[in-house]
């Protein structure tokens, strides 16, 4: 398994896709992701569950799930990768929790709208469209603690981490707070995750900054500050190992971006 670091924690971020006979191995991101089938079928494994979808069958998986896509035949589809915050309403009203099913059947018109998406939609389209999938996809499902999953040792680490990232978030502080030796901890995720606990505390950190300085007027140091790191030295150094920028070049590189598409 190897966990998706390519997804920025942009609260407007959403990548859409279209496959053909699509197969890809154990994987985990911190997105929600939508997997509508158009044709065939598709075997799909989230946590320790297999599902095969059939065409006009989705799947919603939430952030942080363990999923894989695997087509025996044939198949195409559409797949909406999307921030947590592009549907804020309703990934506040699930926080800590996950379905304890993830397939459903959307109406006929919300499939269509789906299956037409292209990868340059519009922001305000694919957002009216996913809250729309959301909703009708809640209005059916029942849900449980996401600490009763089948792997809630790894999300109960990645919650920690969501929520002390911006203080002590160490790997002795998590071995601490969840009552496991520091030594199984960091092999565990290490072999989850596929990188160091360190490596994606970093990773998260340095994603949060990214978020902040799109979308907020905090100054660079308050977002440094904010987001766990202990200088502006040591943040600029974080950020430029990872984006080949600094902080400020990346907020000006994006305020460009903003600018040019008439935001």
């Amino acid at each position: 398994m190897f966990y998706e670091l390519d997804h920025p924690m942009d609260a407007r971020y959403y990548k859409i896709q279209k496959d053909t006979d699509l197969s890809f191995p154990v994987h985990i991101h911190h997105c929600f992701e939508l997997i509508c089938v158009t044709e065939g079928e598709m075997m799909v494994t989230l946590d320790d569950k297999e599902y095969r979808l059939t065409a006009g069958q989705a799947i919603l998986v939430f952030p942080n799930r363990m999923h894989s896509i695997h087509t025996p035949k044939s198949s195409r589809d559409v797949i909406v990768i999307f921030s947590r915050e592009l549907v804020g309403t309703y990934a506040k009203c699930v926080e800590e929790k996950v379905p304890t099913e993830s397939v459903f059947m959307p109406s006929i018109h919300l499939f269509e709208q789906t299956a037409a998406l292209s990868p340059d939609a519009d922001l305000i389209s694919v957002k009216g469209l996913l809250y729309s999938l959301c909703g009708e996809f809640h209005k059916n499902a029942e849900y449980m603690d996401s600490s009763l999953s089948s792997s809630s040792l790894l999300y109960r680490m990645f919650e920690f981490i969501e929520k002390n990232y911006g203080g002590d978030c160490s790997l002795g502080a998590l071995a601490h707070e969840l009552g496991y030796e520091y030594t199984y901890m960091s092999r565990y995720f290490k072999q989850c995750v596929g990188i160091s606990y360190n490596d994606y505390v970093n990773e998260y950190r340095t994603g949060r900054v990214c978020y902040f300085l799109t979308c907020s007027d905090k100054t660079v140091l308050e977002i440094s500050d904010e987001c766990g790191f202990n200088s502006l030295r040591s943040l600029n150094r974080n950020f430029k190992e990872r984006l080949g920028m600094t902080p400020t070049e990346y907020r000006r590189a994006r305020a460009d971006i903003k600018d040019s598409k008439g935001e």
